[in-house]
């Protein structure tokens, strides 16, 4: 598959699962948070990094990054969910 059709797929099942959670209590810029991801994604990730420990831990660290610190959404099974989508698509 064409490398940028993988991209958009990846972000439209992020923005997705992040439009899902927004709420009025949880002010969350969706475009945002997947534009901070994919840009992170892409840039610590390698061939193969889902066969990896490494390449899990150096993502899965980026994703906490961003998840919980930057919009501060302690959520562990949307930040799985989040991972999940990461490691299938990226």
């Amino acid at each position: 598959m064409d490398p940028e059709d993988e991209q958009a797929r990846a972000k439209a099942a992020l923005t997705e699962l992040f439009s899902e959670v927004k709420d009025v209590d949880t002010p969350v810029i969706v475009e945002r948070i997947v534009a901070d991801i994919d840009r992170v994604v892409q840039a610590v990730r390698f061939d193969g990094w889902q066969a990896t420990h490494a390449g899990e831990r150096a993502v899965k660290r980026e994703l906490r990054k961003i998840v919980y610190v930057k919009y501060r959404i302690k959520d562990q099974d949307l930040f799985d969910r989040a991972f999940g989508y990461v490691r299938q698509y990226y």
